[in-house]
């Protein structure tokens, strides 16, 4: 039964990406992988970080399979300022030497471009040293685009855009009367970790959660939504490349 089974599994995984059209594909995909200390629960594993390594491994699948279809920018949701704040010291160990590995393993393979997005203040040293350590590694590859978002929020994220972009205003000796028509959509965006990247098209979220939680606000607003049910560990190929269908198939309308 086993074979069989996997004989219609890989022929259904065919045919979906038969569905599929080029000129349809989403440019920035991002993807919140929710659901790992649940998987890790559901089984009864001594620790969280046990689902968070999973989590870790299925990343590199979903990579893949980006790359494969030709998206070029995916954001990773790894670690939120707000989960920082929340989460006990031992698991936030954990997950930090899980991280490290991952941004490691990352900046090895194939020709991907790594770039950290977060707040490197809230960081233990060792972990940005190693996120440094890949974006440095990859800085002049030129395959897919891979956004790490470590200890990030989104709204922290525009308040440190605005600060910078009034910072170089005010030192390029602007005064008061000009700054409101300094600041602007386009010139807040340039400021943003994303600068220069294209805004999400695409956000997919596991675990059956329908909700942000303060996921590149800004960049998300005129992005279109996919939630699955499987926790994160268990995203399969089949998940992903049905929310691509269906992103495909969807009349985008941006501000109605």
């Amino acid at each position: 039964m086993i074979p069989a089974r996997g004989l219609l599994y890989s022929l259904y995984i065919r045919r979906v990406k038969g569905q599929l059209r080029e000129r349809n594909i989403p440019r920035h995909v991002g993807l919140i992988l929710d659901g790992n200390r649940r998987w890790a629960k559901l089984r009864a594993l001594e620790s969280s970080s046990h689902g968070h390594q999973a989590g870790a491994d299925k990343i590199h699948e979903f990579l893949t399979w980006c790359d494969d279809l030709g998206v070029e920018v995916v954001t990773l949701y790894l670690l939120s300022s707000d989960n920082i704040q929340g989460r006990d010291a031992a698991e936030l160990n954990a997950l930090s030497d899980i991280i490290e590995s991952l941004a490691d393993q990352l900046s090895r393979f194939r020709n991907w471009k790594i770039q950290h997005m977060g707040h490197r203040e809230d960081l233990p040293d060792g972990l940005v040293g190693q996120l440094d350590a890949a974006v440095a590694r990859t800085e002049k590859n030129s395959g897919l685009l891979v956004n790490l978002a470590v200890a990030y929020g989104g709204r922290q994220e525009i308040t440190q855009a605005v600060r910078q972009l009034v910072g170089k205003y005010a030192k390029s000796g602007g005064d008061l009367k000009g700054l409101a028509e300094h600041i602007s959509v386009d010139a807040i965006a340039d400021h943003l970790y994303t600068g220069g990247q294209p805004d999400l098209d695409l956000v997919i979220r596991t675990s059956g959660e329908q909700r942000l939680s303060d996921f590149m606000i800004w960049q998300a607003a005129h992005s279109e939504f996919y939630f699955v049910e499987a926790l994160g560990p268990d995203l399969r190929e089949v998940d992903f490349l049905r929310a691509i269908r269906d992103f495909g198939r969807r009349q985008r309308r941006f501000g109605h």
